[in-house]
């Protein structure tokens, strides 16, 4: 006989599924095959090719432009998850599935990018305001860049173009994820590595230790094994990460780019990619490198002699006769900053574990702009992987939803990011959602990898705050230059030791950080800063090169390149073969990357007599997260702080 259940039951159990908010917009749809891929994929392109059939007959009349951003919102809701799910889910046949959907979109896309019908009546379409103003602006700009305007012969080769760049993107991408590269090690060559990131890994027939090279196990190998030999093969597999394959497609991807400058009367594709962005120009974005030249060179040779100093001290060499190689770099900077600051990152660990850090880092947005996470019983692409519907604070309502996948597997993307699935509509009342994607060690984070997770919340904040008319402007939409600012402004709050006393609110358990930890950490930060800013520099410039080039050549472009810098290029690798940023969406704008940065500590400035003054935070919240791309972002810095934004924050930081 089945139990009934007491009357008293059954009311607790209706009071539990009434306490759980609900998600404010569609839950993320479920793929559980290859087939459900292609089912899904099959019948939202045909939707999608009969919306803008409609689009096409449309009257251009006032409410054009809504039904303009419908389409937005269609492939929004029928195209984004298939581009999302190929970096996440766990069953290779359905991510494999989720790569061949998202080439025919891109099929799709690059059509509609050259819709002249739907141009030309966006340019007659009513405008009411200046955000209809600003909409209208910035898509004419995707059309244009698309190749709308260009005679028929050279836009059948822009199309073709832009089909084949998704195409090599997502093979790259594929190359890492799929790559599956490990390294084994014996116990002795682990000495010094936490035994937590060895202890249960998988063992060979031969008994040794079978590591990936995700972070989790990457990072703690790299900074705390005492055998040169143990880190120099973990350096090797990760920097050759991807191989001669990608190197290979790289060149591919930046000759094709230069081909699709040229269709447009560029001599490059970086003054092509730039002119719409804050640099402008190729010319502004190396003036720009070339102002932190100078500021990081000294800096990062002075913190070399330090490391050689700790080496020779370390295996009691001469001095003149000791070298620093890139996988001493980590191990020997992390001896310093334990020696000179007492500072050790593994030290970090015991009072952040993952999951009390990322509601600390949810706490800290709580406290600071007026909104609330719940989580929610949800299922999802993993058992792991979390739902969270944020809600006003000060009304109660759910204005967005974030899902958060934690833990490295196999298959999945390896370093961490933010994917905008949905933007805010108030024409609508449609609400953002946004999928946080990082790999961190389930034994606890680094202060580092705390400054990580608070800058992708950073750039989900940015999603689920939107409160855009259109989806086509919201969240993330930025200007490209400026879409890593709000996200890096956040870093610095993980040395605010107020800040941190926030993580006993949300683990009553977990130890508080002692303060002089906070001191030490923020000291050795501003060590560290030479050879943080010269890396950054390398890349952006690289990025830059490579683009500019008539003949692009990855491999000894960057051996040159970074055999100019102090640690020098080391011959047999290829760190371009994992260089995914710049195969994909920041390719000839990795220099946003230094960019954002000057942005995001001058927007700091308002921040600095309480980094958690709710008062400043609902500001920046309306008048920045908010806007989206309703206003080009000058103009959202201008308005928050009341003046232009100008370096001198930056540089002062630089100098500290």
């Amino acid at each position: 006989m089945k139990p009934v259940l007491t009357s008293l039951a059954a009311l607790a159990l209706a009071v539990a599924a009434q306490a759980q908010p609900q998600l404010p917009g569609p839950n993320f749809p479920a793929f559980h095959t290859a087939g459900d891929i292609k089912t899904s994929c099959d019948a939202s392109l045909k939707g999608a090719r009969q919306r803008v059939a409609l689009l096409e007959k449309r009257k251009v009349d006032g409410g054009w432009l809504a039904a303009y951003d419908d389409l937005t919102v269609y492939l929004e809701d029928h195209q984004g998850p298939t581009d999302f799910v190929l970096n996440v889910h766990p069953d290779k046949a359905v991510r494999d599935a989720a790569q061949e959907c998202s080439l025919r979109w891109a099929d799709f896309g690059s059509s509609l990018g050259q819709n002249e019908k739907l141009y030309r009546a966006l340019q007659k379409a009513p405008k009411k305001d200046g955000i209809d103003a600003e909409f209208v602006r910035l898509a004419s700009g995707q059309f244009e860049d698309s190749g709308v305007a260009l005679p028929k012969p050279k836009r059948q080769r822009a199309k073709q173009i832009l089909d084949k760049l998704t195409e090599l993107d997502q093979q790259f991408n594929k190359n890492i994820r799929d790559a599956g590269t490990k390294v084994v090690f014996t116990e002795a060559e682990l000495k010094g590595v936490p035994a937590s990131v060895w202890e249960k890994a998988k063992r060979d027939d031969q008994g040794r230790i079978v590591l990936g090279v995700d972070y989790p196990s990457y990072v703690p190998v790299m900074r705390s094994a005492e055998s040169a030999e143990a880190r120099e093969r973990m350096w090797r597999a990760k920097t050759n990460e991807g191989g001669q394959a990608n190197l290979d497609l790289l060149a591919q991807i930046a000759t094709l780019r230069a081909e699709y400058a040229k269709l447009f009367g560029y001599g490059n594709y970086v003054d092509f990619n730039l002119r719409r962005r804050m640099a402008k120009d190729g010319a502004t974005a190396t003036r720009f490198l070339d102002s932190v030249t100078g500021a990081v060179n000294e800096r990062e040779k002075a913190e070399l002699q330090e490391l050689r100093a700790n080496k020779a001290q370390h295996l009691g060499t001469p001095l003149e006769q000791t070298t620093v190689q890139r996988w001493d770099a980590s191990f020997y900077s992390e001896r310093v900053k334990r020696e000179k600051f007492s500072v050790d990152q593994n030290a970090f660990r015991p009072y952040f574990p993952p999951q009390a850090s990322l509601q600390f880092a949810m706490h800290i947005i709580e406290k600071l702009m007026g909104v609330k996470y719940e989580r929610i019983a949800n299922p999802l692409w993993h058992d792991e992987a979390q739902t969270y519907v944020v809600s006003d604070a000060a009304s109660g309502k759910a204005i967005g939803q974030l899902y958060v996948d934690l833990y490295p597997r196999e298959g999945k993307y390896n370093h961490a990011a933010v994917w905008p699935l949905r933007g805010s509509a108030t024409r609508i009342a449609r609400t953002p959602a946004a999928a946080l994607v990082v790999n961190f060690d389930r034994n606890g984070l680094t202060l580092d990898e705390v400054e990580t997770l608070l800058h992708e919340l950073g750039h989900a904040v940015h999603v689920d705050l939107s409160n855009t008319r259109y989806a086509a402007t919201a969240g993330t939409s930025v200007m490209h230059d400026f879409v890593e600012a709000p996200s890096q402004m956040l870093e610095d709050w993980v040395y605010d030791k107020k800040v941190l006393k926030l993580m006993q609110e949300v683990c009553a358990e977990c130890k508080p950080v002692p303060d002089a930890m906070v001191e030490q950490a923020t000291a050795a930060k501003h060590y560290g800063k030479g050879g943080l800013f010269g890396r950054q520099h390398l890349y952006a410039s690289y990025d830059l090169a490579l683009h500019q080039s008539a003949k692009p050549e990855p491999l000894p472009l960057w051996a040159r390149m970074e055999g100019a810098t102090p640690l020098g290029y080391v011959p047999g690798t290829m760190f371009p073969a994992g260089f995914a940023h710049i195969a994909g969406s920041y390719g000839a704008g990795y220099y946003g990357y230094l960019w954002s940065l000057v942005v995001a500590m001058d927007l700091r400035t308002a921040f600095a007599a309480d980094k958690l003054d709710p008062a400043v935070g609902k500001r920046y919240r309306d008048g920045v997260l908010a806007q989206g791309a309703q206003k080009p972002a000058p103009e959202l810095v201008k308005d928050f702080l009341g003046r232009e934004s100008n370096s001198q924050a930056f540089f002062d930081y630089l100098k500290k």
